[in-house]
């Protein structure tokens, strides 16, 4: 028998033994056991340890931030592959939850309000009890309804995924070495490197005046290489071709997240006061200029405490008509009658002027009072 057909027989060997078992395991039901088994890890960027000192900082210094919510940050940028589906990760607006939670931020839901609602719905129906003793036999405590039970946020962020630029800078080479006689080895190497990058644009809107009050645009560069080696050799008349090599690629999704987090650091560190702070690496303040921007000063300034214009007298009851005798009388709704505001910027009259946020509290002071 000759090498060749040694090789041959080999091959088909080992491809009908792999075939052939189609039987599972009884004792797991399982058919093959899945390779891996790494443990389950921290999703961290070369970020987010400057979010948690933010959040360390400001808490050694009692400061605090206002309520913020997470509104659409969506894949904008139009990029999608019929096999494999979008190239860009859908899930930025958790991406954003999760870096203002490691900066200490204060939250409320707003993304997903479906379980809130069927629980508002269910409360406000008098079926919903938070201690059924006998669920469907006997009535339990109700779940009271309150006004002004539902915390609101101050600012809310949104923005989008906004570019995906493949192939910005590409290079590569190789090299195959070897004598001229056929029967001698020959060895090639070869390696390339490409660049692409993902950008974002983010934005920290007023809930209140849903005035856009901060933009953030940031970028990233995410590189992929690839290395590879080789020889080629005729030994006895059979030819052997050995080949290997190694290829990465950062990982896009993480590079978004990252951005995110650059984009939170900021809003996080305006909100607290402290973007003298030291949390940021310098590695990450390169060419950053012009990459966060605040629209509206976020500090009250030093005028007078803001107020409201006091409501002048009510509006005066109506007479009571006449009734001629006999008439059937319904009794009206008792509703508040609604006071008469001053107007704004009337001549003579203190104008009012915006509500101030006290930034050590960040409530909203009227009249003296938050």
């Amino acid at each position: 028998m000759s090498n060749r057909t040694l090789i041959a027989a080999l091959m088909a060997a080992s491809m009908l033994s792999g075939c052939a078992s189609t039987g599972f395991d009884p004792a797991t039901g399982l058919y093959a056991e899945p390779v891996g088994g790494a443990p389950a890890t921290a999703n961290a960027t070369p970020l987010t340890g400057a979010l948690t000192c933010l959040a360390d900082t400001a808490a050694g210094r009692g400061r605090t931030a206002p309520r913020l919510a997470v509104g659409d940050i969506a894949d904008l940028t139009g990029k999608l592959d019929l096999e494999t589906g979008r190239r860009v990760t859908q899930g930025a607006s958790l991406f954003a939850v999760t870096a203002l939670g490691r900066a200490g931020v204060p939250l409320v839901e707003r993304a997903d309000q479906t379980v809130a609602e069927v629980e508002r719905t269910y409360a406000a129906a008098r079926v919903l009890s938070d201690a059924p003793a006998a669920a469907g036999d006997a009535p339990g405590p109700l779940r009271p309804v309150n006004p002004g039970q539902i915390a609101g946020s101050r600012f809310y962020l949104v923005g989008g995924i906004t570019e995906l630029n493949y192939n910005i800078e590409s290079g590569g080479g190789d090299l195959r070495v070897g004598a001229i006689n056929p029967e001698d080895p020959k060895t090639g190497f070869g390696g390339s490197r490409f660049v692409m990058n993902v950008a974002m644009d983010l934005r920290l809107v007023d809930s209140i005046s849903q005035e856009v009050v901060a933009i953030a645009a940031y970028q990233k560069q995410i590189v992929g290489r690839e290395i590879r080696a080789g020889v080629f050799d005729i030994l006895g008349g059979v030819a052997v071709d050995l080949s290997g090599g190694q290829s990465a690629l950062e990982p896009l999704q993480l590079g978004v997240r990252t951005l995110i987090e650059r984009g939170v650091y900021d809003v996080a560190a305006e909100l607290y006061g402290l973007t003298d702070s030291a949390c940021l690496p310098p590695v990450q303040t390169v060419d950053t200029s012009g990459g966060y921007r605040r629209l509206r000063d976020l500090q009250p300034s030093a005028a007078a405490p803001a107020t409201f214009a006091a409501a002048s007298s009510p509006l005066p009851a109506p007479a009571p008509a006449q009734v001629p005798t006999g008439t059937l009388l319904v009794a009206p709704l008792d509703l508040p009658s609604a006071p008469a505001v001053e107007p704004y910027g009337v001549p003579g009259e203190a104008t009012p002027v915006r509500p101030r946020i006290d930034p050590r509290t960040w409530r909203v002071t009227r009249g003296g009072r938050s």
